[in-house]
């Protein structure tokens, strides 16, 4: 069953729709604005919300504390360097199983999940060593 979504929600999908990558709201704010389809930064986060709750959109936070915001479509799986924030797209994912069972045992819904790694990128583990 689709959700009645308000204007401000279809313009944020329609924009996550065009967008490769997540998103900060902040950015999904100035866009906005470019396209002319201006609204406040606290309805951008509103419908943000909403949306996170009906499935369709996805958050990941990165190790800084900014949260990215991309189409609920497929799982997320990355290495995250803590050092200059490189984000390393892993395809393989171990928790496909796990995931339906928990939905069965749990009689929980789940819409898409995430998995993430920090550490140091081989560049930043050379840069490391050498004292920098």
């Amino acid at each position: 069953m689709r959700a009645i979504r308000t204007r401000s929600q279809d313009r944020i999908l329609n924009l996550l729709k065009t967008v490769k990558q997540g998103i900060s709201a902040q950015d999904i704010y100035v866009e906005l604005r470019n396209r002319n389809q201006s609204m406040g930064l606290a309805t951008v986060y509103r419908s943000l919300e909403a949306l996170k709750l009906e499935g369709m959109v996805q958050v990941r936070t990165l190790g800084n504390g900014e949260a990215l915001y991309s189409l609920a479509q497929q799982d997320k799986h990355h290495l995250t360097c803590l050092q200059c924030g490189a984000s390393i797209p892993i395809n393989q994912c171990p928790v496909h199983d796990l995931e339906s069972q928990l939905q069965d045992t749990h009689k929980f819904r789940i819409f898409y999940h995430t998995l993430e790694f920090f550490g140091l990128c081989s560049q930043c583990q050379v840069a490391h060593a050498a004292g920098e």
